[in-house]
């Protein structure tokens, strides 16, 4: 452990170990297997990077994507690791200079995808090399009801049969406990340590709001409380993936879409832009984002329902890897409930698939319709327990107002009735509001004791009741594409009054200078001076990154350059104090950012005195 001590601070500039890290580490270093479940942000990578760097021979990363590894392997190198990796974007003459490097030895780490993995010359390959460890990551895609289930990582149990001796590591940020018990039967990890790191990411502020015009309420959100920050934009379709890049676009901000449906050539490009310049917002369908390891992402948004809470923290996670403050914005209506429900139902998965799927998304929707804090309701169902309230959750810093909806619910529930059980939320709304409508009168609809009884409600609350009632299960949508509502037997007891029904009032647009002033107290620069260096560091960030062909944050994180700011380094030696600041990255840009901080300290600011020699 002394060796890996040294690694942490000589190679990733880190004072010390943060939670389960040590633990894994010695694990590893003592031969044995692990399961680690950790946030994203939380330090994953460390977990088999510095036992591989420690323990003779090439530690094997089994990555998913593409993008992970080229952007692993960018940030070791910049910190003096031998790594590489192998993948089909290289040349064939490439792809055997790295197969040369594995034998000789020079590799501390070596990516491959596990499609490459299993093919049995890569084996043979591997059986000639010394190996230090086995590392799968993004290990919930072996899960068959997981929402990133890949076929391929089934086969990765061929390591535990070839390689017995190898120790392995299967890492993830996202396993319920069904998950867990897969991951550890599919891959033969059965004597593996485990490792269940706090799911909590205080520092992502989650808020979900419900209706309106969406896009409005994004720009509304992005113009007034990320202006020039990098952030991802999720939709459910590819057109509206297009659609709100080209919108965002019109009005000043650079976004690129990114979906499956694109030439490869354009979603590649579009990655590379997100990754190496800044403030670049991603409009993305899921097929965006897992393994991304850019960490000054500071807001994820969704435009539509996520299919399970898994999905949702995964994406949101995905925001403010760094550690600082950032935002799980959300925005979804009654159509995405119904939609989800018919892409469900209408799928061709069996029976048993088709039931998970359906309580993961009860349990999405349950979640969207809290009136207590999101944070402890998040943090419950992967099993943990948060003592009180968060304070950093849209229900804890404005909380929703409830109201008695028993009534306004029975009304709802025999009009659907009354109306023969096949009509959608539109129509039913217009049907309780006594619209004088040729359709209604078509059907004699206007005859029924439930014409015109809802005028209490105008039509954004109606429409939050029925979105209520769909998310409480008391209401079922059809599957043959009309989205038609019948009633389900849970009903029974609200019609009959033997149960009481609250439900969340509909809010109006969310205030923004509130959120904003929440913000504002998490961290961000407000003092001129503050602003001003920190922005001259992003700059020259930026120069140096381009220079040498890499994303500025594997330069720097944005929390190295904060920690800068605020202490205000002015030699070496206090630069290399600084966390992130390894001897590699203080000999390589020590300089470049000393300069920028002399240029801007002003004389009446404190300045940092020079650590004593080591």
């Amino acid at each position: 452990m002394d060796d890996a001590r040294h690694i942490l601070h000589s190679v990733f500039g880190y004072e010390r170990f943060r939670g389960h890290q040590e633990e894994v580490i010695a694990t590893l270093l003592a031969g044995r297997d692990a399961l680690v479940l950790m946030p994203t942000g939380g330090g994953k990578s460390l977990c088999y990077q510095i036992p591989a760097i420690a323990r003779p021979g090439t530690g094997i990363v089994i990555s998913p994507l593409i993008a992970l590894m080229q952007d692993q392997v960018a940030a070791l190198t910049q910190a003096g690791v031998p790594a590489a990796f192998l993948n089909s974007t290289q040349a064939p003459n490439a792809q055997r200079e790295v197969e040369r490097q594995l034998l000789r030895g020079d590799l501390d780490l070596l990516y491959v995808a596990p499609e490459r993995l299993t093919l049995e010359r890569t084996l043979e390959m591997l059986a000639g090399a010394r190996l230090a460890l086995f590392a799968i990551d993004e290990a919930h895609c072996v899960s068959q009801w997981g929402h990133d289930f890949r076929p391929e990582y089934m086969q990765l149990s061929v390591l535990h049969e070839r390689f017995p001796d190898v120790p392995r590591i299967a890492l993830t940020a996202t396993a319920d406990e069904p998950t867990r018990r897969e991951i550890v039967a599919r891959l033969k990890l059965e004597d593996a340590r485990v490792f269940v790191s706090s799911f909590d990411r205080p520092n992502i502020r989650y808020r979900i709001g419900q209706g309106g015009n969406a896009r409005e309420q994004l720009l509304r959100f992005i113009r007034e409380e990320h202006a020039g920050d990098a952030g991802i934009v999720y939709c459910l379709s590819r057109r509206r993936v297009d659609e709100t890049a080209e919108w965002l676009a019109e009005r000043g901000y650079t976004a690129l879409p990114y979906h499956a449906g694109l030439e490869p050539a354009v979603r590649a490009a579009n990655q590379a832009r997100f990754l190496n310049e800044e403030g670049v917002i991603m409009v993305a369908t899921i097929a965006f984002g897992m393994g991304i390891d850019k960490p000054n992402v500071r807001f994820v948004a969704h435009l539509n329902l996520p299919k399970s809470i898994e999905a949702y923290y995964q994406e949101t996670g995905r925001a403010g890897r760094d550690g600082l403050a950032a935002d799980a914005w959300m925005t979804y209506g009654l159509q995405d409930v119904i939609l989800l429900r018919q892409m469900l139902e209408a799928s061709d998965a069996d029976d048993a698939h088709k039931r998970v799927e359906r309580h993961k998304l009860d349990a999405m929707l349950a979640f969207c319709e809290l009136t207590t804090c999101r944070r402890q309701a998040l943090l419950g169902y992967f099993g943990e327990t948060a003592p009180r309230p968060c304070g950093n959750c849209d229900t804890c810093l404005d909380p929703p107002e409830t109201w008695d909806a028993t009534v306004p619910a029975q009304k709802a529930l025999s009009c659907v009735h009354r109306t023969g059980q096949r009509f959608g939320v539109s129509y039913l709304v217009d049907v309780l509001l006594g619209k004088d409508d040729d359709r209604i009168r078509r059907f004699g609809h206007d005859a029924l004791s439930t014409y015109g009884i809802g005028k209490e409600l105008d039509a954004n609350a109606w429409r939050g009741v029925f979105r209520q009632l769909i998310a409480r299960g008391l209401l079922a949508v059809d599957i043959e594409g009309h989205g038609g509502l019948r009633l389900t037997e849970g009903s029974r007891a609200v019609l009959r009054g033997e149960e009481r029904l609250w439900l969340r009032r509909e809010a109006k647009p969310e205030r923004t200078r509130k959120a904003k002033a929440a913000r504002e107290a998490h961290g961000a620069f407000t003092a001129e001076a503050d602003v001003r260096l920190w922005e001259a560091l992003r700059t020259r960030r930026l120069e140096l990154a381009r220079e040498k062909g890499v994303p500025p944050y594997v330069v720097f994180h944005d929390a190295t350059l904060a920690e800068m700011v605020e202490r205000r380094p002015r030699t070496l030696e206090a630069l290399s104090h600084i966390s992130g600041v390894g001897e590699r990255k203080l000999a390589a840009y020590g300089d470049d950012f000393l300069a920028v901080i002399r240029t801007h300290a002003a004389e009446s600011e404190p300045i940092e005195a020079t650590a004593p020699a080591s």
